[in-house]
């Protein structure tokens, strides 16, 4: 499985790997950007659409045929109407914990059990595939900063660096100017896009925390 055939979701899953540091627990992943990966993801393949704010399924039976997608996809038709603001961190935790499962079984994730004080049973993550995470973060990274003009860029890519940017998840951020040319690429073939993408992204930003100085 390479990563240019990952979902939106998935890509910022593995974005917010550190491979010099992974997280304490193997908890690599942040819910919201990967829930607002899921988000646009649904949004671009035309299964949820904008009525009014409110993110909406287009058709009670469409599927995208991936686990992930499919699974938020049937979490907004059982819940009350909400806003894309409110789906990126309603629930976020089930998105990031498909996803996850996703990658052990495709290879990305290793899982291996444990005892918490000898004794509770959990279960740790480590990080199989370090290169390709380095890969696709070099990439992003050349797609947020460097000088390709955006109108030269693939719409999936520009999504990922633009939800990738409001969550910190590439050690630089860049300007609005730039964010704002990504955003509107990633909604080239979707125009109704770039106001979904823009409310996740400010709600991504939201949901961010605040590092507390030392």
């Amino acid at each position: 499985m390479s990563h240019g055939s990952l979902t939106l979701p998935a890509r910022l899953s593995l974005l917010a790997w550190d491979t010099a540091r992974p997280p304490a627990g193997g908890t690599a992943h942040p819910a919201g950007p990967v829930r607002a990966g899921a988000l646009v993801d649904l949004a671009r393949r035309g299964l949820l659409t904008d009525v009014a704010g409110v993110a909406t399924p287009a058709d009670m039976d469409s599927r995208s045929g991936d686990a992930v997608l499919d699974g938020l996809l049937e979490l907004v038709h059982e819940s009350c109407p909400h806003s894309w603001r409110t789906w990126v961190t309603l629930r976020a935790r089930v998105t990031a914990d498909a996803v996850r499962e996703q990658f052990v079984a495709g290879g990305y994730l290793r899982a291996e059990k444990r005892r918490v004080l000898g004794v509770f049973p959990s279960v740790e993550y480590a990080l199989e595939r370090a290169a390709a995470v380095k890969v696709l973060r070099e990439e992003t990274r050349e797609v947020l900063l460097g000088p390709l003009p955006a109108a030269g860029i693939a719409e999936r890519d520009a999504a990922v660096a633009v939800l990738a940017d409001a969550a910190g998840l590439l050690g630089a951020k860049a300007g609005e100017r730039r964010v704002e040319e990504l955003t509107e690429r990633a909604a080239a073939s979707v125009p109704a896009l770039a106001g979904i993408v823009r409310e996740v992204r400010t709600a991504v930003e939201a949901s961010v925390p605040v590092p507390t100085p030392l």
